[in-house]
């Protein structure tokens, strides 16, 4: 399926390309214009949905493994408030906001590797601090979330702050950079982004049996021999790392670390083998789908994909905390 969709979303675009012009051009034998859309613009775009919806699913089936909650995400860990932040202060302290004089792309980043960096410092240190809480003060997997949503607090009220000392071109460039855009990408951001999920994948799958049995309860798995704050930790960060370099270079992408898990978790069940998979495979798809969905429902606009994403893991967010609730 998620082939099936790849194709469908190379092809699809304001653009009207037949399936065999993009057949032929990717063989390298189209017109030179087909190869431009083709190559710089469509395919990174359709790759980075790939790469990107697998790495932040399978860090959310991770941190939800680890925390064992069904609630917890990279994001209640405040990485995406610590990454708007890091994104802030370069566009406001350090100048990397700027303006067009076309309407339609009135607000660019001019200094787009600039406020990457400060992005990924900014959702790096939440993650950080979280991890020194748990190494320093031993607190529970609860009070790790907790600790979590009160940075994801404390670095939105620094945006705001940030951003009323701001004038209407940096603001605006905030805003921006905020929406989620799978567009950002080129081939460097993607093979950056291929390598750090890659490398993380391989590691989860090699933890995969530690995983299964912290799901059965910590005291369990200590009485077979796992070190499960070293586990922990180490999973936290990995998940957490990949979430960051995903973020700084795409925005923020909510709901899809959230989702894709439970979604494949209904289908297959928990165990870590096919679970990890399966959570790639299902991030993968929804992202791509929902970046389909944004590119082609009101063409030649294309929406935000992380509007399109929190439409699809809001309700889903609501059902699992009322359900919580009851319980």
């Amino acid at each position: 399926m998620v082939a099936m969709l790849f194709i469908y979303s190379v092809n699809a675009g304001s653009a009207e390309l037949s399936p065999g012009q993009v057949f032929m051009t990717l063989l390298g034998k189209g017109e030179e214009r087909y190869k431009i859309i083709i190559w710089n613009i469509r395919l990174p775009r359709v790759l980075s949905a790939v790469v990107a919806g697998a790495g932040l699913s399978i860090a959310g089936c991770v941190v939800q493994t680890l925390l064992r909650n069904p609630l917890a995400s990279p994001f209640t860990l405040g990485i995406s408030q610590g990454a708007a932040f890091g994104a802030a202060f370069a566009i406001i302290a350090l100048g990397a906001g700027s303006t067009h004089s076309t309407g339609a792309d009135a607000v660019i980043i001019n200094n787009f590797y600039l406020v990457t960096v400060f992005a990924l410092i900014g959702a790096m240190a939440s993650t950080v601090i979280v991890l020194l809480f748990a190494k320093l003060k031993g607190v529970s997997p609860e009070a790790m979330v907790l600790s979590g949503v009160a940075l994801g607090s404390l670095f939105s009220a620094g945006t705001v702050i940030l951003q009323y000392f701001a004038n209407e071109v940096q603001v605006a460039s905030i805003v921006f950079w905020t929406f989620g855009d799978l567009g950002r990408a080129s081939w460097k951001e993607l093979s950056i982004m291929s390598i750090a999920i890659g490398a993380a994948f391989i590691y989860f799958l090699l933890n995969r049996w530690n995983y299964n049995v912290i799901t059965g309860g910590e005291e369990t798995a200590k009485g077979l021999g796992v070190d499960v704050e070293k586990v922990r930790i180490s999973g936290m960060f990995g998940a957490s790392l990949i979430t960051s370099i995903i973020v700084s270079f795409l925005g923020i992408i909510a709901f899809i670390c959230l989702v894709a898990p439970h979604i494949i978790r209904r289908l297959i069940g928990g165990d870590h083998r096919y679970f990890i998979p399966g959570s790639a495979v299902m991030g993968a798809l929804l992202l791509l789908a929902s970046d389909t969905v944004g590119r082609t429902i009101i063409s030649p606009v294309v929406l935000p994909v992380g509007a399109i994403t929190s439409f699809l893991g809001a309700p889903l967010f609501l059902y699992l905390l009322f359900k919580g609730v009851k319980g």
